[in-house]
């Protein structure tokens, strides 16, 4: 194995392009898999990385596999193992486990949070941690302090430091959220499944609310529950808050009748009444599926401003495709529904034009009721990605999405069968 680089810092080489001898991508790493000696002073030996493959699977590549480590790509031997990683018992994760953990200086005791690690290979051609990037941790006075805490930061070896005593110390999550700063919400979902429950929660504290909703919409119902458990009913109600009304109410439905109203009690009358509407309707309708927060125009608006709307970064993309134009009021029900403009056709006229002169008219709102597969079918019909739903008076009440029409139809574990546990059976190497 050649080696670019005496050191190599692991959060610098986490998204790093892991290619095969031809130097085509097989994946990015995303973590490193180390192993603890007998004694805590030895080094840990590397004995993989995590590399994510298309299909944001997560497999293990052994550290015997790679051929050569830089920060610019890590190139294997080209034989990848398809199966899921799933960390072991006596496997620990570099950038889900030692990122933001508290450990002490063995010369004077001095708390220090770890930011980086530093792994070497050694003359037998083992791989071991050698080194750690720490930040000195100062007192912490208010809970402020917490937020502010910068000191001196250092190199020290590992044998230079020690695991507190008190195991029950809260590990911050600062370093590993910063690692996965720029990854899709799914991804950073996946992130969190793979953790043991303390570490998760470590990183649900300090993940900001409109990041970890966004999560909590990528997350299985049972384990987004969990969250709000552990983030206590205030938080639970921003979190609903934030998210799409349809994914916040799929949520609320999963829960008893007594804790949902708790919540949306706690929850902005406006955006709780969001939610009670759709939890009105059954799951396996178009109301039950739809959300409430579709980009709605009225015919006199211009081009120009609509696709001003549209380019709002918080707009998922399936809502983004469209624009929905009704009579007054804007907000659903609204007045009477008109039609829908598609962002190709925006971008084909001056910007001046208004969006009334585009219209869309074959494509036949559907009523609450409608069942899921009709809404199916349509999405296919027409080639859309984003269905109206009208009550009876014509007006707008919710549009539904392909991707919550395609939620609905996978099974309620889909999420479990795109991956088999190591040392299952395998679906091939690449």
């Amino acid at each position: 194995m050649s080696v670019a680089t005496e050191r190599i810092f692991i959060a610098r080489l986490a998204g790093t392009n892991v290619l095969d001898p031809l130097g085509d991508q097989v994946g990015k790493v995303r973590d490193a898999v180390v192993v603890y000696r007998t004694t805590m002073r030895r080094q840990p030996k590397v004995i993989g990385f995590v590399v994510e493959v298309p299909g944001r699977r997560r497999v293990f590549v052994p550290i015997g596999r790679v051929t050569s480590i830089d920060v610019g790509a890590v190139i294997t031997t080209g034989l990848v193992n398809m199966r899921r990683f799933v960390k072991r018992a006596s496997e620990t994760l570099i950038m889900g486990d030692l990122l933001d953990q508290r450990l002490l200086l063995r010369t004077d005791g001095t708390p220090v949070i770890v930011e980086d690690v530093g792994v070497e290979q050694q003359r037998n051609r083992d791989w071991e941690v050698a080194r750690l990037f720490v930040r000195r941790q100062r007192e912490q006075r208010t809970p402020l302090d917490a937020l502010r805490r910068r000191g001196e930061t250092m190199q020290v070896d590992w044998s230079e430091i020690e695991f507190p005593a008190e195991s029950s110390a809260t590990q911050y999550a600062t370093q590993l959220i910063a690692a996965y700063h720029d990854t899709k919400p799914a991804d950073l979902a996946d992130v969190l499944r793979e953790l043991d429950l303390t570490r998760r929660l470590d990183v649900v504290r300090e993940l900001p609310d409109e990041r970890l909703a966004d999560v909590l919409e990528e997350l299985p119902e049972d384990e987004a529950i969990d969250v709000l458990d552990a983030v206590g009913i205030e938080r639970s109600a921003i979190l609903l808050e934030t998210m799409q009304p349809d994914d916040a109410a799929d949520l609320l439905g999963e829960l008893s009748e007594d804790r949902a109203e708790r919540l949306l009690q706690a929850m902005d009358s406006d955006e709780a009444d969001d939610v009670r509407t759709l939890l009105a309707y059954d799951d396996d309708t178009a109301g039950g599926l739809m959300t409430t927060e579709p980009v709605i125009l009225s015919p006199e608006t211009s081009i120009a401003e609509a696709l001003a709307q549209v380019r709002r970064s918080e707009l998922p993309a399936a809502l983004a495709a469209a624009v929905f134009v009704c009579r007054q009021p804007l907000e659903p029900p609204t007045g009477r529904y008109l039609g829908l403009v598609h962002i190709q056709e925006m971008l084909r006229h001056p910007p001046h034009e208004s969006v009334g002169a585009l219209l869309d008219t074959e494509v036949e709102p559907l009523p609450p009721e409608a069942p899921t597969g009709e809404v199916a079918a349509l999405l296919a019909a027409y080639n859309l990605v984003s269905v109206p739903i009208t009550d009876e008076g014509d007006h707008l009440v919710g549009v539904v999405t392909v991707d919550d029409v395609l939620d609905a139809l996978l099974p309620e574990d889909w999420r479990e069968q795109r991956d088999d546990p190591r040392g299952e059976t395998a679906h091939g190497t690449v």
